[in-house]
């Protein structure tokens, strides 16, 4: 017997995730995905006329990540019309709802089980892969020089930070790495790449080809930016409000990139991979019924 999920709204990955879904034996009810062609004539996918019709079919709803960018609507650029995140919340009632950076008073007046994905460890490593070949990827395109012996500075030594220095460590750079803990810098130290305390950023700023950012602070601010060579290549991958003062940089003349959301971006199929494993692994851990 097929089981069912809903989904309401998402991007691409969304999209691979609805097709992998029915792949895997279930009956997938979607709601905001009309304008997507990969999914017209694909079994078992079925194209729901309103968020009630869609929700009622099943007790396991799945959502965009992130669930929004406006903190009104359901991010969902294959919808036709506009899906109103309150609208949602009312038709949660028993269900168990996935979705990624779900605001904190979403559905807290509901019996409903509430899942933000993005604060799965799992999915925020695996993210971390995609994420760190879209920054290389950008790297490549936005410079003139091969990153094979180019001096390369990773600021932040978490998920993202250490899979890039393996990256470029392998690519054949020169890879300098901060991080604030003696616990990150002992193994930058282990790992054979060019330890950079905070104390020392600044004298470590000079020279360097690309400077990644993946602290979700402003770590880069205007004395800082302007200790960059001017042909420097600064990557920010950090989150809102990032690691650049995006206000000075402008004056200073230093190329900057804030590549956000690059899984959903670079990597779409690998990415609803991703959230498909981390899914799967929630409703068995927690025994969820769908």
């Amino acid at each position: 017997m097929r089981k069912n999920v809903s989904i309401i709204g998402g991007d691409l990955r969304i999209v691979y995730l609805a097709r992998m879904l029915s792949e895997d034996g279930y009956n997938v009810y979607t709601y905001g995905l009309e304008k997507q062609e990969i999914l017209k004539n694909v079994e078992n996918v079925f194209m729901c006329t309103d968020e009630k019709e869609c929700t009622n079919k099943s007790n396991v709803i799945i959502s965009s990540v992130p669930i929004c960018e406006d903190k009104e609507n359901i991010k969902a650029p294959y919808s036709k019309k506009s899906i109103k995140i309150k609208d949602i919340e009312k038709l949660l009632t028993n269900k168990t709802f996935f979705a990624g950076s779900i605001p904190k008073d979403f559905g807290m007046t509901d019996k409903s089980n509430i899942i933000d994905i993005m604060k799965c460890e799992e999915l925020a490593v695996l993210n971390s892969i995609s994420t760190a070949e879209g920054a290389i990827q950008i790297a490549m395109e936005e410079t003139n020089h091969t990153l094979h012996d180019s001096n390369i500075l990773i600021l932040g030594f978490g998920r993202i930070g250490k899979v890039l220095a393996k990256m470029l460590n392998a690519i054949g750079a020169n890879v300098y790495c901060e991080a604030r803990k003696n616990e990150d810098l002992a193994w930058i130290k282990t790992y054979g790449y060019n330890v950079v305390k905070l104390s020392n950023l600044n004298e470590n700023l000079k020279n360097k080809d690309i400077i990644i950012n993946t602290i979700p602070s402003i770590i880069l601010n205007e004395e800082k930016l302007k200790l960059l060579d001017k042909n420097s290549l600064v990557i920010d991958l950090a989150s809102k409000p990032g690691g650049v003062d995006y206000e000075k940089v402008s004056n200073i003349g230093v190329k900057v990139i804030w590549a956000l959301a690059l899984p959903g971006k670079v990597a779409p199929y690998s990415a609803a991979k991703a959230i498909k494993q981390t899914i799967y692994n929630e409703i068995t851990e927690r025994n969820i019924f769908c």
